[in-house]
């Protein structure tokens, strides 16, 4: 179910607050992060079907800030993408990433999460994107209390 459609800063916001972030940069740093690494993960396409109900700016994370659509890569490096770009280590960047993916998943049509979980294998090995939806699948950062869903990150 889609939620109030937020703007920037209440996207932000939420961000900042279901992470307990310091700031408004460290809240940007962990979005742009995670949806330009993924916007790097999937089809053009795709990226953009996601990205269309988002805020203007974290649209943008997604599709303008994105050079290489389509890149074929694992959790594993997506962690690491994530983390050298957010500048923190990848059990942060994993927790960072699931959140921001279930607020994603609040803002979206069920069709679009369901494309972006299609385009991402979720096997039991090294490919295995499951663990990006665990926060989405244990029923959402409001039912797991803000809690961590796997405290390494892989």
């Amino acid at each position: 179910m889609i939620s109030k459609r937020m703007n920037f800063d209440e996207f932000t916001g939420e961000i900042q607050h279901r992470l307990e972030l310091p700031g408004t940069g460290e809240a940007v740093r962990a979005t742009r992060a995670t949806l330009m690494t993924l916007g790097q993960r999937l089809p053009e396409g795709n990226a953009a079907d996601l990205a269309a109900s988002l805020p203007m700016e974290v649209k943008w994370y997604m599709t303008g800030a994105v050079q290489d659509h389509g890149q074929r890569f694992d959790w594993s490096e997506f962690l690491d993408r994530v983390s050298d770009i957010e500048k923190t280590d990848r059990a942060d960047a994993a927790h960072h990433a699931r959140v921001v993916i279930d607020l994603v998943h609040s803002q979206v049509p069920e069709s679009d999460f369901r494309q972006l979980r299609d385009a991402l294998p979720e096997a039991q090995d090294d490919e295995n994107w499951r663990k990006l939806f665990e926060v989405v699948d244990s029923g959402g950062w409001q039912e797991t209390g803000g809690a961590r869903t796997d405290g390494n990150g892989d």
